[in-house]
């Protein structure tokens, strides 16, 4: 069985290394992509990794998740906080999927508090700084191995 994994991320983490390095660090978009490649290689996993600054565009690529990946992985920006949208399209495809944050949105403002995701989300990772996605790579390849679709309720 091929492993296919999709990491999608939504509006302003193409600026990670640019924007607020004293709250997102200063690894950059494609130093992530370029260690989660790596990373994927050597699990034999497929990995496609999606950015948009565009909710519309978000929810399309998750729609289209339902026949082409077997796990998702989403750091949704600030998305997380609004998209009502962007979490019925992950409800409705049924690919299990971990929500990633860099920051730790509980020890921020109170607004990012609140995630649309997390309620369906097989994991959360927040906090970690961009080792969370990393994390989440490696949980998703163990859950994949062990045919676990997901730890949420739907």
């Amino acid at each position: 069985m091929e492993k296919k994994v999709l990491v999608i991320n939504g509006p302003n983490i193409n600026m990670l290394g640019i924007r607020e390095k004293d709250v997102y660090g200063a690894a950059t978009y494609d130093d992530i992509c370029g260690t989660l490649e790596r990373m994927a290689k050597e699990m034999n996993i497929s990995l496609e990794i999606f950015q948009s600054n565009h909710e519309g565009a978000l929810v399309d690529k998750v729609q289209a998740a339902r026949t082409t990946a077997g796990f998702i992985i989403i750091n949704p920006g600030g998305y997380t906080h609004t998209s009502i949208a962007l979490r019925d399209a992950l409800a409705a495809v049924q690919v299990p999927f971990i929500e990633v944050h860099i920051s730790n949105i509980y020890a921020r403002e109170e607004f990012r508090h609140k995630s649309y995701l997390s309620g369906i989300a097989a994991g959360v990772i927040a906090g970690f700084g961009v080792e969370g996605y990393y994390f989440a790579l490696e949980a998703a390849n163990r859950m994949i191995g062990h045919g676990k679709n997901s730890g949420a309720r739907r």
